[in-house]
């Protein structure tokens, strides 16, 4: 089954945690949810003031969330014991499950950060499993070539190549980056809800998707 681009949504400027400034694409006004994916953040800044501030401790509980982090360097902390330290091109996958408190703070005091944070809703019989954590380093995260770009496969399978994330729900999270005139397939599940969001330049899927933009991924029928 082919699948199309049918809505196209513009991510909002807000900030969240102690002022960290951000743009927000699911779990806004403009998309409320997109399940299983509860929220979509993009923070992004070479001004300390937008980022210093980070994310002191606070709760979660009932799904998991996955931070990319594709420049800059943040530590974090949760109740469950874990400690990790976000650098470049690494990703830490936390799953809350029955409850966990956590903080995400700046290691760095000046230059650029910016990442993604997604949340990922838990199955209703996995909503009080145990906390866990995993923290990712960017070489453990495969990258497969192809004619005109590449994609860095965080989550899921591609190309007979699997990411280290192991999601409690199926879902698929890859870093997909084309040169002009280049054209990607990625296969999707029919039952599955699905997104794709430019952070650079703009794509062509139906539709033309421009940066900061998201594109919902039309579903079976």
């Amino acid at each position: 089954m082919n699948r199309s681009i049918h809505r196209i949504v513009q991510g909002v400027q807000t900030s969240d945690g102690a002022g960290v400034n951000l743009t927000r694409i699911i779990g806004s006004r403009s998309l409320d949810m997109l399940d299983p994916f509860l929220l979509l953040d993009e923070f992004g800044s070479d001004n300390p003031d937008d980022y210093l501030a980070g994310f002191p401790s606070h709760p979660h509980r009932g799904f998991e969330t996955i931070t990319y982090m594709l420049n800059g360097k943040f530590r974090h902390k949760d109740t469950a014991g874990n400690e990790g330290y976000l650098t470049d091109g690494s990703v830490q996958w936390m799953t809350a499950g029955k409850g966990v408190i956590h903080s995400e703070m700046p290691e760095q005091t000046e230059g650029l950060v910016r990442g993604f944070q997604l949340w990922l809703n838990l199955p209703q019989e996995k909503k009080m499993i145990e906390p866990a954590y995993n923290d990712i380093p960017a070489k453990k995260i495969p990258i497969v070539q192809f004619r005109g770009g590449n994609a860095k496969i965080i989550a899921g399978t591609f190309s007979g190549v699997t990411g280290p994330g192991r999601p409690h729900t199926g879902m698929l999270f890859y870093d997909i980056r084309l040169e002009a005139e280049a054209n990607i397939s990625v296969p999707i599940d029919d039952e599955w809800n699905g997104f794709c969001y430019v952070y650079e330049g703009e794509m062509v899927c139906d539709q033309t998707i421009s940066k900061n933009q998201l594109g919902v991924v039309s579903t079976k029928g």
